[in-house]
């Protein structure tokens, strides 16, 4: 006799089969589809999108788990469960019709978004932008009926479970309360060592090589994924099947061999999740802040590392040639400069929270109706003007609309960039305890007690542990600003 528990597991790995080939379809959307498919597109991941919901909330469900509850099950086997409830919970709380006005709603935003960007269209941008809001405020209030907590909590809830904006105000007030000093302490410190800015072109086809040779030192498996080109770089796909995407400019390497260090950092996430739980939810990663660890870990700890940037030199050299600005102080100083800017995805550590902090202030605001999207740009500028000195009146193209999040729905994502970055600062330094001679490995490209650490201590658990119990395994302690601070201080103040 199947148990009910058997019969939860041939559910989630039905559903499991549809969510790849949802992201794979997703995937080609953003980087391959041409334009003229873009409403049928959008009407099949909506489609899509029903009929998981409709597996996923079908009655027999809450009677298995009910049932499931009762049963004698190990340990993994008990966290799947909650797993399994959590998402049954979270489905069953919205309608179909939702689900799928929110999904085309979505497609239509983002699809549209990609030529209204670049035409600086507030106008047109903020029409579809207003669809996807109304649809997620709907959302946001049954959610936090059902929960009972505030409507943006339940969406960041959605992305990160356990956390709230409470916790938030904690946790970016203490950044609040120092970065700003520190931030001006390094531009002032950097400003005495003027920077040979690099001359190019640099030829795109050099680009991709350089990008493929540093995922293949960072253990990327290419037998389980890829690397292309999208508006916005994005890690999607599944783990048997990762897709990657950066996008190149002939003028600046930098920003896309950052962005393949950072996105092969949640790739090697995604393709060590435990295998023998494939198509169950704990098989799946553990948080949105956690997967961000994973790729700021990659990014900002470890690829913008002086020894790191010592071993990567040559092949940068060889790749787009010899020049001044590529001798080795002046490229490690060049890929840790510190320069506040309009654009989060190419910030610097000390810049990128600020820009993190004031989306997580807006969309807040807007979730829970105290703002309506007209009121964005001059919110965005004010906050631009406070926390970085910068003017982005009428310049809609770097402000509002340069990132993707907001058209699809994802509110209460962005707060997940620094939990993850804080998060990174804090394993990092787990794994110099662990491993003392680290920095002499990364000088040499010997990356594997790296990896091991990593996969002993993150990515073979999934979803296994709640975030807190996660962190604690891993390094003794929960969320720590303290450890991030550290970090900053060290490499741009005393290095």
């Amino acid at each position: 006799m199947t148990s009910a528990y058997q019969q939860l597991a041939a559910r989630f790995q039905r559903i499991s089969r549809f969510s790849h080939l949802g992201a794979i379809a997703g995937w080609d959307m953003h980087t391959m589809m041409a334009p003229g498919g873009s409403q049928a597109r959008g009407e099949a991941l909506a489609e899509l999108s029903v009929l998981q919901h409709e597996l996923l909330t079908d009655s027999k469900l809450g009677q298995w788990l009910e049932a499931a509850a009762q049963e004698d099950l190990n340990d993994i086997e008990r966290a799947n469960l909650n797993e399994m409830k959590r998402a049954w919970q979270q489905a069953t709380l919205l309608p179909a019709s939702l689900v799928e006005a929110k999904s085309i709603a979505g497609s239509r935003c983002e699809h549209a978004w990609r030529q209204q960007r670049p035409a600086n269209d507030w106008q047109g941008f903020a029409a579809n932008l207003k669809d996807v809001v109304r649809l997620s405020r709907e959302e946001a209030q049954l959610r936090a009926e059902a929960n009972g907590t505030s409507r943006y909590d339940a969406l960041l809830d959605l992305f990160e479970p356990g956390m709230t904006s409470a916790k938030l105000d904690i946790t970016f007030g203490e950044l609040k309360s120092w970065l700003p000093d520190l931030l001006q302490r390094v531009v002032a410190k950097q400003s005495q060592h003027p920077l040979v800015q690099p001359q190019g072109p640099f030829a795109i086809g050099a680009q991709r090589d350089l990008g493929l040779s540093i995922m293949k030192t960072l253990g990327f498996d290419f037998q389980h994924g890829r690397l292309d080109v999208s508006a916005h770089p994005f890690c999607g796909g599944v783990p048997e099947d990762v897709r990657i995407t950066t996008r190149y400019k002939d003028d600046h390497f930098l920003s896309a061999m950052m962005g393949v260090i950072h996105e092969t950092g949640h790739a090697r996430y995604e393709q060590n999740l435990p295998k023998t739980w494939r198509g169950q939810p704990v098989a799946l990663a553990r948080s949105t802040a956690v997967h961000e660890s994973q790729s700021l870990f990659m990014e900002m700890q470890l690829g913008r590392s002086r020894e790191f940037l010592q071993f990567i030199l040559p092949q940068v050299t060889t790749l787009l040639g010899a020049q001044p600005a590529l001798e080795a102080e002046n490229f490690i100083r060049l890929t840790q400069q510190v320069k506040p800017g309009f654009i989060r995805v190419d910030a610097d550590e000390l810049s990128y929270p600020a820009h993190v902090i004031l989306r997580y202030e807006i969309e807040r605001a807007l979730i829970e109706g105290e703002i309506e999207v007209e009121d964005i740009p001059a919110l965005w500028d004010e906050k631009m003007q406070q926390s970085l000195g910068l003017d982005t009146r009428g310049n809609y193209r770097d402000g509002p609309m340069q990132d993707i999040h907001w058209t699809d729905g994802a509110f209460g994502y962005f707060p997940t960039y620094t939990l993850g970055a804080i998060y990174a600062a804090q394993l990092f330094q787990s794994v110099e305890l662990a491993i003392p001679q680290l920095r002499d490995l990364l000088v040499q490209g010997e990356l594997g007690a790296v990896f091991d650490w990593l996969q002993q201590n993150i990515w073979q658990h999934g979803s296994r542990f709640p975030t807190d119990q996660l962190l604690r395994n891993a390094t003794g302690n929960t969320l720590d600003t303290s450890c991030f601070r550290r970090h900053l201080e060290r490499r741009y103040l005393q290095a």
